[in-house]
């Protein structure tokens, strides 16, 4: 491997002791989910192989979102509830919460991913980009502005279907440290594609929120209370850009 990967994969006997270290009941999930998460994402590397698109249809995309962080949110969900202090959420509910997360990044990342060495890393489905352009790639070209920032709303609509089923799961948590655990993240993605509608920056660089607003949520957010209050401020930003 190369990067951090290297790094993990020299010191991954620090994470095989802490592993063993867990009582067996958290033991148990994470191997489930970490045994599905690698088959899913070994199936998207031999489609990468052999040389057919990663991503074609909003199916393969909701897939591919569940492998690398779906399944993340199952896992958690179960975790949270061998603590003892959560009841196990729906795996439809943990996953929407992992497929806004990751569905935010590759939206927000479409640059760095394009112009990845030695070869672009392409997410975003051709069911919604080849209706703007003929190639992914040609979404960074000034001459296709319109189209690209098009491309990009169309992008941000798929990720808001899942904000009611991460709205329930939040709403359903009752510990407290858990709960900031869960809807720090999700406020912070609400509010990167309220920032990213409609702007072209998304092709141009990185886009992102500001510092002192990061802190602002991070110190607010406490309750269900507050995270209504954040996703109805952020809509209301992005609604304003329609």
């Amino acid at each position: 491997g190369t990067k951090d990967y290297k790094v993990l994969m020299d010191q991954f006997h620090h994470v095989s002791t802490a592993f063993l270290e867990l009582s067996s009941s958290y033991q148990e999930a994470i191997e489930d989910i970490t045994l599905r998460m690698g088959a899913g994402m070994a199936k998207f590397i031999c489609k990468e192989y052999l040389f057919v698109l990663q991503v074609e249809t909003n199916d393969d995309f909701d897939e591919y979102c569940h492998y690398v962080a779906g399944l993340v949110g199952l896992g958690l969900s179960k975790l949270f509830h061998a603590s003892g202090k959560e009841d196990l959420a729906s795996d439809s509910l943990s996953n929407s919460m992992g497929l806004f997360l990751q569905k935010t990044n590759i939206i927000r990342d479409y640059l760095e991913d394009i112009n990845e060495i030695p070869k672009s890393r392409m997410f975003w489905p051709r069911q919604i980009w080849s209706k703007y352009v003929n190639k992914l790639e040609d979404l960074k070209y000034e001459e296709n502005s319109v189209k690209a920032v098009q491309c990009l709303n169309d992008m941000i609509t798929n990720a808001l279907t899942h904000v009611e089923d991460c709205l329930t799961y939040m709403a359903n948590l009752k510990d407290p440290a858990i709960f900031r655990f869960c809807a720090i993240p999700q406020i912070m993605a609400i509010g990167t594609l309220a920032l990213c509608y409609n702007n072209i920056e998304v092709f141009r660089g990185v886009v992102k929120m500001r510092r002192g607003l990061t802190a602002k949520v991070i110190d607010r957010t406490k309750t269900m209370s507050d995270v209504y209050g954040a996703f109805f401020d952020f809509s209301c930003m992005l609604m304003s850009k329609v």
